[in-house]
C-alpha cells in the first residue's frame, strides 16, 4: 500500500497543461489499451520472472525443469525419503518441502523486484524517467519499504515456522525482468508522446 500510496505525491507531468481534457464520452479510464498493458504485458513479465526463478533454484539444486513434471504424488508423499533429483541424489520429504518453499519465497521476491519497475513506470504517463526524474521521495521511501519488508520475511530468523519463507542466496536472480519491464514502459511512453505531438501538428497545420 505504501508505494501505491506515495504515487499521490509525484509532481504533475511538464505537459500536462498542453493536453485536451479527457472526452468522458470515449477517454474510458479502464480501455483495452489498459487491460492489454496490464494482464498482457506486465502481468506476464511479473509471471515469467517468478517461474523464472522457481526453476533456476530447482536446477541449482539438483531438479533439471523436465524432471519435475509428475512428480507431485511422490513429492508431496511423506513416506517417500529417497526422491532422486536429475543427478541421482536423493531428496527426504523434509528438504524436499524446505526447497519448495524456498521457490515460493523467490517467486515472492521476484514480484517485489519488478514491482519497482511497475510503480516507477507508472509515475507518468507520457513523460520519460529520465525528464520527470526521482524527485517524489514518498515514492523513493516506498521502494525503500517494500524491500526492507520483503527482506525482513525472508531473511528473518523463525520465518521458516511462521511463514515458511527461506533466505535466498541470490535474490536478484530476476533482475533481467526488471530492465525489460522498465525498457517497455519507457518505449510506450515513446511512443504515445509521438503519437500527441503528430496530432497536434495536423491540428496547428
Amino acid at each position: 500500500m505504501v508505494p501505491a500510496i506515495s504515487l499521490a505525491y509525484e509532481e504533475a507531468e511538464s505537459d500536462i497543461m498542453k493536453r485536451p481534457p479527457r472526452n468522458p464520452q470515449t477517454d474510458k479510464l479502464v480501455n483495452d489499451r489498459l487491460i492489454s498493458m496490464s494482464y498482457g504485458q506486465i502481468g506476464m513479465i511479473q509471471a515469467s520472472a517468478g517461474f523464472f526463478v522457481y526453476f533456476v533454484i530447482m536446477a541449482e539444486n539438483g531438479f533439471l525443469p523436465m524432471s519435475l513434471f509428475g512428480i507431485r504424488k511422490e513429492w508431496d508423499s511423506k513416506a517417500v525419503n529417497d526422491l532422486s533429483d536429475s543427478y541421482g541424489q536423493e531428496w527426504t520429504y523434509r528438504d524436499r518441502k524446505a526447497l519448495e518453499f524456498t521457490c515460493h519465497t523467490a517467486f515472492f521476491i521476484s514480484i517485489v523486484i519488478v514491482q519497482w519497475t511497475d510503480l516507477i513506470i507508472c509515475k507518468t504517463r507520457r513523460n520519460s524517467l529520465l525528464h520527470q526524474g526521482m524527485t517524489n521521495w514518498a515514492l523513493n521511501f516506498g521502494l525503500v519499504f517494500e524491500t526492507a519488508l520483503a527482506a525482513f520475511l525472508s531473511y528473518t530468523p523463525g520465518m521458516d515456522k511462521g511463514l515458511r519463507m527461506y533466505p535466498l542466496n541470490a535474490p536478484g536472480d530476476s533482475m533481467t525482468f526488471e530492465l525489460v519491464n522498465i525498457t517497455l514502459g519507457e518505449n510506450e511512453k515513446n511512443k504515445q508522446s509521438s503519437v500527441m505531438e503528430y496530432r497536434r501538428y495536423r491540428i496547428y497545420f
